[in-house]
């Protein structure tokens, strides 16, 4: 099983760092987020700071972007990395999409669809590029004039939902789990989903928050503020209520309504939802952690804790964790 990073940096110095920290740990690829940075600015830097490791976008939003400008950044990243790139592509929720960045949300499974439709062909390079749908493109006259590194560059989806998880199966080369995906909900809810129409190479991504401190309860109180985060979104209250946590979700609610920043709800999280819904603990508790999605997922993408706490603290996790990573793959 592959162990993938996601690496964090207050800057762009430390953010390559890391990245280099993480390819010499024997992480097999560098997903970068699209949150407080650009996915693909994030993943040029990735790719010109390392030399080996995989480069991947995980996620970009699918929807903020003109398809055929997404095709354009996933060619020129692939041909920056030398054929290391995967485009990871998500919808994001209707609030972002619609409020941050004045883009329709409608009929996002369509949408989406229709967006890795339009960015294949792009990519194959005809002329002319036709596509009618939710997105259209229709261009005439236009061949990109730079020879392509390989034939095709792999583009993985995100999905939550059962009907987004059957379209990354159906259309894409592999699947992004959500940061809190747990083994039992890949196991039991996922995995069916997908083997029922994900062709043989299919990529598999679990991903986990993974806090390592040699203190337990430390370790816990980093990641705390991740699940309360997602506990006080809307899209996931389901999810958690089902699990038994539905106090959490209505408190968390409750606080994002009074006033409290989405990202410092930890103190409403109890330890058995953090260690639920994270990987948290000592090496040793989180290396046998790691082990239950063996057999289950291709690899599991790994992010330090870094919501709510200061860049210190999180720069002590992120080092903690690529140690992990060193420690399992060597």
């Amino acid at each position: 099983m592959r162990l993938d990073v996601q690496p964090w940096g207050e800057t762009m110095a430390e953010l390559a760092a890391a990245a280099r920290a993480a390819e010499e740990a024997g992480a097999g690829v560098l997903w970068a987020p699209e949150l407080h940075r650009s996915a693909p600015v994030t993943a040029a830097a990735l790719a010109c700071a390392t030399e080996s490791v995989g480069i991947a976008t995980g996620i970009a939003l699918a929807f903020a972007r003109s398809p055929m400008l997404t095709a354009l950044d996933a060619a020129d990243l692939d041909e920056l990395s030398g054929g290391r790139f995967r485009l990871g592509l998500g919808t994001g929720v209707a609030r972002l999409n619609q409020d941050w960045h004045g883009v329709p949300f409608e009929r996002p499974l369509p949408r989406l669809r229709d967006t890795v439709a339009i960015i294949r062909a792009v990519l194959a390079g005809g002329d002319p590029i036709h596509h009618r749908g939710v997105r259209s493109i229709r261009v005439r006259g236009w061949r990109r004039p730079y020879p392509a590194v390989r034939e095709r560059i792999p583009i993985y989806l995100a999905g939550v939902g059962p009907a987004m998880i059957a379209l990354a199966a159906d259309v894409a080369d592999g699947w992004i789990a959500h940061e809190l995906c747990p083994p039992a909900e890949l196991k039991d809810r996922i995995l069916p989903i997908l083997h029922r129409k994900a062709e043989p190479g299919f990529d598999i991504v679990a991903a986990a928050c993974c806090s390592v401190d040699p203190d337990p309860a430390t370790a816990r109180r980093r990641a705390a503020n991740v699940v309360g985060f997602y506990a006080s979104v809307k899209s996931y209250a389901g999810t958690f209520n089902a699990a038994g946590f539905g106090q959490v979700t209505a408190a968390a609610a409750a606080a994002l309504r009074a006033g409290e920043p989405a990202d410092a709800l930890g103190d409403l999280v109890p330890d058995e939802m953090i260690d639920a819904y994270a990987i948290a603990g000592t090496p040793a508790q989180c290396a046998a952690r790691l082990l239950e999605y063996d057999g289950l997922a291709d690899a599991v993408k790994l992010s330090p804790p870094s919501y709510g706490l200061p860049p210190e603290e999180t720069r002590v996790a992120q080092e903690r964790l690529i140690d992990l990573v060193g420690s399992v793959t060597s």
